[in-house]
């Protein structure tokens, strides 16, 4: 059997590299972001994904790979927003090792619910189609677009940042077939 921790710490090195070059890069420059916004860049990778996968054509040269690591990678971005706020000004932006070290707690916090998960659910998804991944973080983020649009409340349903760590691990799980299962 896989071990699947040291899988999924394996591709968060590769998420948090491509987090930090680009916190080099262009700073924090996504902290100024709304969690709509945030929520809306998540939706375009996760169509894009689905597009790519029901028509197999690719006019833009990535493939779904680097989508599903944007999608990791833009969940954290809205787990820090959802504790630190959106930046107002330049000076309110919050600085590249901050948000690195944010990035780091909580793609860590998602491994250690990824864990419980799948002790409980006895790693279904190692089964699972990458396109039911995909729809499914589709639909959680559905429920994001609901729950923002009714201001954050809910009634009986999680919130906001179960929805985005859920996201980040159903793109962890397609990461760890389409990346590390697909080397064997």
């Amino acid at each position: 059997m896989a071990d699947t921790s040291a899988q999924f710490d394996e591709i968060a090195r590769q998420c948090t590299d491509l987090f930090t070059k680009k916190a080099i890069d262009y700073g924090t420059a996504w902290h100024i972001l709304r969690l709509p916004s945030l929520t809306d860049q998540i939706y375009i990778k996760a169509q894009r994904i689905r597009s790519l996968q029901e028509t197999g054509v690719n006019k833009v040269g990535e493939g779904i790979i680097p989508e599903f690591i944007g999608i990791v990678n833009y969940s954290v971005m809205a787990l820090i927003q959802l504790e630190v706020g959106v930046a107002e000004t330049m000076d309110e932006m919050l600085p590249a090792e901050e948000a690195i070290r944010l990035y780091s707690l909580y793609l860590g916090k998602a491994k250690e619910l990824m864990m419980n998960k799948n002790h409980d659910y006895g790693e279904a998804w190692r089964k699972m189609r990458i396109s039911s991944l995909t729809d499914i973080i589709l639909m959680k983020l559905l429920r994001i677009k609901q729950i923002e649009d009714n201001q954050g409340k809910t009634i009986v349903s999680e919130g906001l940042d179960a929805n985005y760590y859920d996201m980040i691990n159903y793109a962890m799980f397609a990461l760890i077939r389409l990346v590390i299962e697909e080397e064997k």
